[in-house]
């Protein structure tokens, strides 16, 4: 199983950026997805998931309203749309996939989960 993330990079507060996670060796559809980030000198977060059945959405506190996560099962993809970003928003973004519920993989991540290597993603002036 490989997922690799692209999408990041530099941006400006109030700025907008994309992520994308493409997943090869399993069928994306019957598992949940979501996006994790690490910040210096901290521990890894998860953003946001969605369940495999896509009726169930997690965001954590400090992005909601802010970033949306989506999917494209016929591509085996994953998506995370972030809007006005702000400084406390960089660090390391991951994608993962496991299980199937988005709230368990979002707050109990799994070493069974499959997870991607992390693109970076630094918001400054």
């Amino acid at each position: 199983v490989q997922l690799v993330e692209s999408g990041g990079g530099l941006v400006q507060p109030g700025g907008s950026l994309r992520l994308s996670c493409v997943v090869s060796g399993i069928t994306l559809e019957y598992f949940a997805i979501g996006w994790f980030r690490q910040a210096p000198g901290k521990d890894r977060e998860g953003v946001s998931c969605l369940s495999s059945s896509d009726d169930s959405t997690y965001y954590a506190d400090s992005v909601k309203g802010r970033f949306t996560i989506s999917r494209d099962n016929t591509k085996d993809a994953m998506y995370l749309q972030m809007d006005n970003l702000k400084p406390e928003d960089t660090g390391v973004y991951y994608c993962a996939v496991g299980g199937a519920l988005g709230s368990r993989l979002c707050v109990t991540p799994s070493p069974r989960d499959f997870w991607g290597q992390g693109t970076q993603v630094n918001v400054s002036s």
